[in-house]
């Protein structure tokens, strides 16, 4: 089987986001990104709502969203799947107009991403960088006193983090981290009350190793959630990334605004 194709190698993620957006304008049926969760978010967010199919070379170092559509990792069987693999749509979560294809946060971990990257520009390695980011998070960071509407419940918390999922996510061991279905229009919804930095861990690693499951008004799935807080500023974490955003934050799920291309018989 031939086909004809263009490849790119941007060197940043906004010129990435418009070749796929070219590509689409285009007319082109497939559009294969390569990297990790970041750069396959940035290339969905080009991709959601048209007929252009998305092909996932996973070179990243979790590579979420490919292992949750069993997408092969290994880099020759990879991009025989975005070839010859069968064309599936599935969800997308959305805030702001801004799309995930994992999940968004707000609290806690953008705080650790922030604090990761500044120790990584020093020239510390990512997990290094990570584990020292932290530890000094969790010495000073602040809780978030926002506003959760969801429907008609209204919930006013006081939360050292804020998880919403595209879809609903496995907390317990072995599957830790991973999601059954990425097709079904919801979001989930998971956040931590304030109750001291070193008593979350605790309360968080118990939830790990399937001791504790957060249960409503803990956790929960919604079509559409707005957060609200006097912050006019929030850093927002969305799949791995960091971004300023205005408040409030509106969330909704996008159910099947996104062709992937997934293993199965067919052609893309």
């Amino acid at each position: 089987m031939g086909c004809n194709a263009r490849i790119e190698a941007p060197p940043q993620i906004g010129h990435l986001q418009e070749l796929a957006r070219e590509a689409v304008r285009d007319g082109a049926r497939l559009v294969v990104a390569g990297g990790g969760d970041g750069t396959i978010s940035a290339v969905a967010n080009a991709l959601a709502g048209s007929d252009t199919a998305l092909g996932i070379l996973p070179l990243g170092t979790l590579n979420h969203f490919a292992k949750d559509l069993g997408i092969p990792l290994a880099l020759d069987a990879a991009v025989a799947n975005a070839l010859r693999g069968r064309a599936r749509e599935v969800d997308l979560g959305e805030v702001n107009g801004r799309v995930f294809v994992n999940n968004s946060s707000i609290g806690f971990y953008p705080q650790v991403v922030r604090q990761r990257e500044a120790l990584q520009e020093e020239g510390h390695g990512k997990w290094v960088a990570f584990a020292q980011a932290l530890l000094a998070t969790v010495r000073r960071s602040k809780s978030l006193r926002v506003r959760l509407r969801f429907g008609g419940p209204v919930l006013n918390i006081k939360a050292d983090f804020v998880f919403i999922g595209n879809n609903e996510y496995e907390l317990a061991a072995p599957r830790l981290g991973a999601r059954a279905r990425l097709d079904g229009g919801v979001l989930w919804i998971s956040y931590v009350s304030h109750m001291g930095r070193f008593r979350a861990l605790a309360a968080a690693a118990r939830a790990i190793v399937g001791m504790e499951k957060p249960r409503p008004p803990l956790a929960f799935t919604t079509g559409e959630l707005r957060i609200e807080t006097r912050r006019k500023v929030l850093d927002v974490a969305l799949d791995g990334e960091v971004l300023r955003m205005a408040t409030p934050l509106v969330y909704r799920s996008r159910p099947r605004s996104l062709r992937v291309i997934v293993p199965g018989e067919g052609t893309a």
